[in-house]
């Protein structure tokens, strides 16, 4: 992680005008406040930094449930879409597309391990798979923020090989580093945070707000009645993640003392022993909210979240499922596991709510990202991934027209490339690659 430096670093005449509060050990991008900037232009949407982020749900979803017809205002949503109707012009739903290095090799590590970077994975002990999109993104933006990239996950990482000879390893990370590196994932808020703000030995139990108060409160006096409004309500939304943040922590703290005095680690540990929210509506909201406060401080611009993993154990008392996210994928299309993926498309729908609630001159947050949430398969019961579920969301600064449904199927298959989105998608980072995965060409209609 680098260190923040005296000044922003992203080069534009917007963010220039992006406010800084810096205190003890830490320094936090405000949103866009107009009063701050003495330039007489406005900025355009391209003046603004563009983010990328990836929600994903292991094994499939109901395929009765999820279709998506029309456009803009009079685009239809099936049940599982439904939670997307507020921001329906401002998302693509696609279909057809696949990873065809991840066909026919197996069921679940084999059908996960490549999916954002599309190459061939490895059996046996040397694991092998790409460099994801998502780091791609990372490795071209991350030196402008003061992390890279942050990879979540609301569900602990699995160890050992699955029946087909394929590391486990391939089922719990969607992000990759290097071809033979996942990126670590933090399932825990509190280590997020921490990492986020850079809160370590006695910072840790100093509030981030209070030590950029003093600046925060010199800077009210200087802005308009307006912007002083956006930064209380600013200063506000931080503040209550960080009180949800200090909860959890102290539940992880216990859980770890625990765990020392058994000899055992957290990771062997089912929830909520080993300091994880024991209701996950908890855990993916606050991690969701993570993500749009590092997002809109400029702290990163890329991010992914696993709320459940592949070959997933996480259980929903709260709608009233009553197995095991993995063992009720294999009745996908029943209205329990329908309640499942209706759940996971509300998180998404969350996320991205937030992120458009985030102004930033005449658009929103939002407005310059990419949000895609994807899974690695279509039917659960047949562990069919010969299409996957897809929606994007947000415009990535008007270079992405959205309210779409785009439709694939009909197409050849080197036309339904998954890798060919994620070149297309590159392209408006400003990342003109000849190939990426198994595709030398862009997506059609994107």
């Amino acid at each position: 992680m680098t260190q923040p430096t005296d000044k922003p670093s992203f080069k534009s005449r917007a963010f220039s005008r992006r406010a800084v509060l810096r205190g003890s050990g830490c320094a936090m991008a405000l949103p866009w406040l107009e009063s701050v900037s003495a330039m007489a232009q406005a900025p355009t949407p391209a003046d603004f930094p563009k983010r990328f982020g990836v929600v994903f749900m292991g094994c499939g979803v109901n395929e009765d449930h999820w279709s998506a017809s029309g456009a803009g205002a009079e685009m239809k949503l099936s049940k599982s879409l439904e939670s997307l109707e507020p921001l329906k012009k401002k998302i693509n739903v696609i279909d057809g597309l696949q990873v065809k290095s991840l066909m026919g090799q197996g069921i679940h590590p084999a059908q996960t391990g490549s999916l954002l970077s599309g190459v061939q994975i490895a059996k046996g002990a040397l694991i092998h798979s790409g460099v994801s999109v998502d780091q791609m993104i990372s490795n071209h933006v991350g030196q402008d923020t003061a992390q890279s990239s942050i990879v979540l996950s609301c569900e602990q990482p699995m160890t050992g090989y699955h029946e087909t000879n394929f590391s486990l390893a391939y089922s719990s990370h969607l992000s990759w580093q290097t071809k033979d590196s996942p990126v670590p994932v933090e399932v825990y808020p509190s280590l997020a945070w921490d990492s986020l703000f850079d809160n370590r030995g006695s910072l840790l139990n100093i509030s981030v707000l209070d030590r950029v108060n003093d600046r925060a409160k010199d800077l009210s006096r200087k802005i308009s009645a307006t912007d002083r409004g956006k930064l209380d309500e600013f200063m506000t939304s931080v503040r209550e993640i960080e009180r949800r943040v200090e909860v959890m922590r102290k539940g992880a703290d216990s859980a770890a003392e625990n765990a020392s005095l058994k000899n055992a680690t957290l990771a062997t540990m089912d929830r909520p022993v080993n300091g994880l929210p024991e209701d996950l509506r908890e855990h993916s909201k606050l991690m969701c909210d993570i993500i749009a406060i590092a997002f809109q401080t400029n702290k990163s611009r890329v991010a992914s979240l696993l709320i459940s993993r592949d070959l997933s154990a996480m259980y929903y008392p709260f709608i009233n499922v009553k197995d095991g996210h993995h063992y009720a994928s294999h009745h996908n299309n029943n209205d329990e596991y329908e309640r499942i993926t209706n759940f996971h498309v509300s998180q998404y729908a969350y996320l991205i709510s937030k992120l458009d609630s985030m102004k930033e001159g005449d658009g929103t947050v939002l407005d310059n990202s990419c949000i895609m949430f994807m899974s690695n398969m279509w039917v659960g019961r047949t562990h069919d991934n010969s299409r996957l579920p897809l929606v994007l969301a947000g415009g990535l600064g008007g270079t992405l027209e959205t309210g779409r449904t785009l439709n694939y199927l009909s197409e050849k298959d080197d036309k339904r490339k998954m890798c060919s989105l994620y070149l297309s998608l590159m392209d408006r980072f400003g990342m003109k690659l000849d190939q990426f995965g198994d595709s030398q060409t862009r997506l059609d209609r994107i």
